[in-house]
């Protein structure tokens, strides 16, 4: 019998959980008392929340609107958005409404009233907003790096690509800031007691989306933990085996020609890590301190001598 998960796969679903939690704490406890409202179904699911006076549950909300979109994008796009789209933001919905204390059973345990959140909301509203920016990009972008979702605006965006070729960067951004407005225009509606005025919540929130979008691509793509060098010198062989010999490290020749003196010569590259940077720099000094160097950040690198990412 087949096993109903194999080890890569349940790490992937616990990765999905675990992003789809730290967004919810995010939303649930940092921003919607602070009414900075995120793009996307949350957006909307704060929104309602304000206009029915706080009664009806955001998480509740949020499922509730990802199950007919769910249903459509399975339609429209076929098993791309299958299982784990459902459980992505079956998880999220759970959570925001857990960590408000709006689950049945859970009243007692409301974060956004801790005296942190309260003192932040209070004393350090921009601050309270960077953490929240921090935990929706940081769990969005986890639940993205394990192949998950959380439906959604993801899911309206990719069908308007499908049919219409809309391109998915300005359909993500015209549909945040539709739902960042409709927010916004019911904060107002409702004469909400606070004291910041609607429109700089507004901004806040276009803010929130842009620091969100940034952690997200820091999480995909990862930190700079390398480094590729191309090194141009009449002492290309000494440098070469310096690397090799002292680092560690292969060094590649790659034949080129300058065309400002018109010279073929061969130009080194070579990988190095972080903390090898500052010692490569100082071999090519001593060698040759008139060698042309360029030095690219990477990513990824994939071979002997370099960790997989996860």
């Amino acid at each position: 019998m087949k096993k109903l998960f194999n080890k890569t796969e349940f790490k992937e679903y616990l990765a999905i959980a675990i992003g789809a939690i730290i967004m919810a704490l995010g939303i649930g406890v940092f921003l919607v008392d602070a009414k900075v409202v995120p793009g996307g179904i949350s957006g909307i699911g704060m929104a309602i929340y304000y206009l029915t006076d706080e009664t009806i549950p955001i998480g509740l909300t949020v499922w509730l609107f990802n199950v007919p979109l769910y249903i459509w994008g399975v339609k429209v796009l076929g098993k791309r958005f299958g299982i784990r789209t459902f459980y992505g933001f079956s998880v999220n919905a759970f959570f925001i409404d857990f960590f408000r204390g709006d689950i049945p059973g859970f009243g007692f345990i409301r974060l956004q009233d801790s005296q942190t959140v309260q003192n932040l909301l209070e004393h350090d509203f921009l601050f309270l907003i960077l953490i929240g920016a921090a935990l929706l990009g940081v769990g969005l972008g986890i639940v993205f790096k394990y192949k998950g979702t959380t439906g959604g605006i993801d899911i309206i965006v990719a069908i308007l690509h499908k049919k219409y070729q809309i391109k998915q960067g300005m359909a993500i951004l015209i549909l945040d800031v539709i739902v960042i407005a409709i927010a916004g225009i019911a904060i107002e509606y409702k004469s909400m007691p606070m004291d910041k005025p609607t429109m700089l919540l507004v901004l806040y929130a276009l803010f929130l989306g842009i620091v969100s979008v940034r952690i997200i691509d820091l999480i995909i793509d990862g930190f700079d933990y390398a480094r590729q060098a191309y090194i141009v010198s009449d002492k290309n062989d000494e440098i070469a085996k310096k690397i090799m010999s002292d680092l560690s490290r292969g060094a590649t020749a790659i034949k080129t020609r300058g065309l400002y003196k018109d010279i073929d010569r061969e130009m080194i590259t070579t990988i190095v890590t972080l903390k090898e940077l500052g010692k490569l720099t100082d071999i090519i000094k001593e060698i040759d301190p008139d060698a042309f160097v360029v030095i690219h950040n990477v990513h990824e690198v994939l071979g002997e001598g370099f960790r997989r990412r996860t």
